[in-house]
């Protein structure tokens, strides 16, 4: 009888531990994955582009929101707003210096989910040799089996930093940048 109730005891000591998030790397390679920017050119329209390069990774349990992280590394120097030479001058030390400042950074501080699904990203961006903390509004996509024998999990986002905060030059009212993240990543 001690056996039964050791084994009990043990068996659900096992459920009640919590699972261990899904760790996952952003897909580049494959073209699944986006950080698209939109900027006001002059207060007459807007200036929209995207970084060519970055990577990362992060960590996902949807039954522990709070314990994900994200990591992603951009290269600056990949900025591309179809445009070459507005491309030259955004990359030159009038706005994020990328021959000085060539990669960028956002690591999570803490994640949580909003009553209506939705999650909101807490981390530190660093950018122009500055680091600050922003929140990304993110949603979950889906997740599922690939056709390749993966498993893969996606997500979107939007935040708004203010350039000054990066000691980024602001040309008449374009005082912001928004970003769109698309984010598909493959369980490792």
């Amino acid at each position: 009888m001690k056996k039964v109730i050791l084994a009990l005891g043990f068996g659900a000591a096992t459920l009640a531990t919590t699972a261990i998030a899904e760790d996952y790397v952003i897909d580049t390679e494959g073209a699944h994955a986006s950080i698209n920017f939109k900027v006001p050119h002059l207060g007459y329209s807007f200036i929209k582009g995207r970084f060519n390069d970055f990577n990362g990774e992060f960590s996902y349990d949807p039954e522990n929101i709070e314990d994900a992280t994200v990591l992603v590394n951009i290269d600056t120097t990949s900025l591309d707003s179809n445009h070459a030479e507005r491309d030259k001058h955004l990359r030159n030390d009038d706005f994020i210096n990328a021959p000085k400042f060539s990669s960028a950074t956002f690591k999570s501080t803490s994640v949580s989910q909003n009553e209506d699904g939705t999650l909101t990203i807490n981390g530190d961006l660093t950018l122009h040799g500055k680091t600050n903390p922003i929140a990304i509004e993110a949603s979950f996509i889906g997740a599922g089996a690939d056709p390749w024998g993966g498993y893969r999990a996606g997500f979107e986002g939007t935040t708004r930093i203010e350039l000054a905060d990066y000691d980024i030059n602001v040309v008449g009212p374009s005082s912001y940048v928004d970003l769109e993240l698309h984010v598909e990543g493959i369980r490792k």
